[in-house]
């Protein structure tokens, strides 16, 4: 008889061992993340499966349990009560697989007893369904900002020390985004954003905890903004010079745009360095959705486009814009050759004279008796974007070939940058042929 209570300490000791050290994990599939427990007073931990629920009060969790034991053997499931600080049945089974499932579990913590003959496995783990409200929505829209505003709820992870039933919990560590497609505009729940975009935009709220649960919200952003923008086409070139200015603003209204073209800017310098008083910039202000203007004088432009775009009877938001670059429109010039060989063999047969932005220009040339054996004019110069050349003499004259030898000439004319050109040389006739 002693032998056999012996016998029977040992195994009521053995088996309470057994319980003890089988205490282990077990699986949850469909789990997005985990955590172990912190109790206070509990001998060792448990893990805390995470569950992303789509909204409050949807049961997802999953807990699956493995055994190694074979035949037939009892899996029994019991769901920690916190009111009465025990476990309740939750669900059992005989089997002889090695596996148990229960799956649609509220938040809690469930314990499976597997059982076979003497031999008995316990396991445990908490399960939460982890839930997040989003809500988004535009206010305070001006002209220079407006502000993203998110609002949010969600769950938290509370559970309780299984040894004293006192209350814990595991952060959850709720982040934020704000999202302009991939582009991430902020990282708090209601940002101000300023230079709006000129188009309506759709923002993103990304809320999402550490455990990989999340939700989004999408909410658009009615654009009351314009942007404005232009380019400038020829930028360089003689006078006149015709630039076609092409707008390209976003979101302004028809017929209100006004472009301002400022004078010479050496001319601008030039008066401000004599005058102590604030000097007018602007030569011409023009309303036009797009624009064509004719540079008549030389001289280095800049310009500039106001977009406009009307709210309501107490807000027009504005925006404007500059060239990159300098409009340069280049000076009077006059260039005159040395030598001509009007001898018909369709090479340097005529006496060509180049300029560019001249307004008019008067050539005469001598002899080398000093009488004047040709005369030749024009006016009002127009249209020309390169350098302009004009043949001026044919070699020849009252209808007969001049004789080969040097010659005078003499050149005049007024440049439309109002300075008055002259250039004057003398030129060598060829007769002979190569």
């Amino acid at each position: 008889m002693k032998r056999r209570s012996y016998i029977g300490v040992v195994s009521f000791i053995l088996f309470f061992f057994i319980v003890d050290i089988m205490y282990a994990q077990v699986s949850a599939p469909g789990a997005a993340g985990s955590a172990e427990t912190s109790y206070a007073s509990f001998p060792g931990t448990d893990s805390i499966f995470v569950f992303c629920a789509e909204k409050e009060g949807v049961p997802v969790g999953e807990l699956k349990v493995s055994t190694g034991l074979s035949g037939t053997k009892t899996f029994l499931w019991e769901m920690y009560n916190n009111f009465t600080a025990s476990f309740d049945f939750y669900f059992s089974e005989s089997s002889l697989g090695t596996t148990s499932s229960i799956s649609g579990l509220a938040d809690g913590c469930y314990r499976a007893t597997v059982t076979q003959g003497g031999t008995v496995e316990v396991y445990r783990a908490w399960v939460f369904n982890t839930w997040i409200i989003a809500e988004a929505s535009v206010s305070e829209s001006n002209c220079e900002s407006f502000i993203l505003n998110g609002s949010l709820s969600y769950s938290e992870i509370n559970y309780y020390d299984l040894a004293d039933n006192t209350s814990l919990s595991e952060p959850r560590d709720i982040n934020v985004q704000w999202k302009d497609g991939d582009d991430i505009v902020a990282r708090v729940q209601s940002p101000q954003v300023f230079d709006p975009p000129s188009s309506n935009t759709d923002y993103t709220l990304r809320v999402y905890d550490r455990f990989g649960c999340e939700e989004t919200v999408s909410v658009t952003y009615e654009s009351i903004v314009t942007k404005a923008a232009f380019e400038a086409d020829p930028m360089e070139g003689e006078a006149p010079l015709d630039v076609t200015f092409t707008n390209n603003s976003e979101n302004g209204d028809e017929g209100s745009y006004e472009w301002s073209l400022f004078r010479d800017l050496n001319e601008i310098k030039e008066e401000a360095e004599k005058s102590q008083e604030e000097i007018d910039s602007i030569m011409l202000n023009i309303y036009d959705d797009n624009l064509v203007y004719t540079y008549e004088s030389s001289g280095t432009y800049m310009v500039k486009l106001v977009s406009k775009h009307y709210v309501n009877d107490t807000l027009t938001c504005t925006d404007t814009a500059y060239l990159d670059d300098y409009i340069s429109v280049d000076s009077s010039f006059i260039s005159a050759p040395n030598v001509f060989t009007p001898n018909g063999d369709g090479t340097n047969d005529e006496f060509i004279v180049k300029f560019w932005s001249m307004m008019n220009i008067k050539i005469s040339i001598f002899n080398r008796w000093g009488k004047k054996i040709h005369y030749w004019s024009k006016s009002n110069i127009q249209g020309f974007e390169d350098t302009y050349a004009e043949s001026v003499w044919d070699g020849k004259i009252g209808g007969r070939y001049a004789s080969p030898g040097v010659y005078y000439y003499f050149v005049e004319g007024r440049g439309r940058d109002g300075t008055t050109r002259r250039t004057n040389g003398f030129v060598h006739l060829f007769r002979g042929r190569d």
